[in-house]
């Protein structure tokens, strides 16, 4: 079974359904055949490399909202987060775009190391005030997880993986992927938002159920098959 997660480094929700999903799965009897896979997704495409001023300022005057307003949310979010084990610190969230961190768990991807990335960068970012747009943080991070330093060179001084992050846009547009985290199953099922790990648990029973019929035991010849009763009657 394969689920996707679109999901934003800069979405505060994003991490906090990591956490629900994980615990969800880490129950889930067939989690040894589950295939996770990390999909990009840009809440602020538009957002400067780096934004000069705090997460409060840049909610507050790029999305016109009332900065009490903000206040009040993030309480609300890390309070969520809390009760997952995140300690979020959004007074030293550094706000900057995340497209870079994308192209980074793309190469982590290739190196079996995507889930850590991720990961890693949403800690990085809400829990310790870390720049998922500066290239100096983003190579310390790639060579920590056992990437070489040239493949970290050449993605920072390149293109690569560019056009793969911007495909996984591409995919959950055509999904109809409008905010994350966003949870799809075999392409099947979806899930939105940062659920209940319960929520996700029904799921990943339901996807599980339906993708693999009953496959019926050789019931031999007639005079070994199994006694049982239809419409008809029931055997003698």
């Amino acid at each position: 079974m394969k689920i996707e997660i679109w999901s934003d480094v800069a979405c505060p929700w994003c991490y906090i359904g990591k956490r629900r999903f994980e615990t969800a799965l880490a129950a889930f009897p067939h989690r040894d055949d589950v295939q996770v896979q990390w999909r990009s997704f840009q809440l602020d495409p538009t957002l400067p490399e780096h934004y000069d001023g705090t997460e409060l300022e840049y909610l507050s005057t790029r999305k016109g909202m009332d900065p009490a307003q903000v206040a009040g949310m993030f309480e609300h979010v890390a309070a969520q987060a809390g009760d997952e084990g995140l300690a979020y610190r959004f007074d030293d969230v550094v706000v900057a775009n995340s497209f870079m961190a994308h192209r980074l768990i793309h190469l982590a991807a290739a190196h079996g190391k995507q889930d850590a990335a991720k990961e890693r960068l949403l800690s990085g970012h809400f829990e310790h005030g870390r720049d998922i747009g500066s290239r100096e943080y983003l190579t310390s991070l790639g060579l920590d997880l056992g990437i070489d330093a040239g493949e970290l060179d050449e993605l920072f001084s390149s293109d690569k993986y560019a056009e793969d992050v911007r495909q996984d846009f591409a995919e959950g547009r055509a999904l109809g992927v409008s905010g994350v985290p966003f949870f799809v199953i075999d392409r099947k099922y979806g899930i939105s938002g940062a659920q209940p790990a319960e929520t996700f648990s029904a799921a990943l029973e339901q996807a599980w159920q339906e993708s693999r019929p009953l496959v019926m035991v050789d019931a031999g010849t007639a005079d070994t098959a199994g006694a049982a009763c239809g419409p008809d009657g029931c055997s003698v």
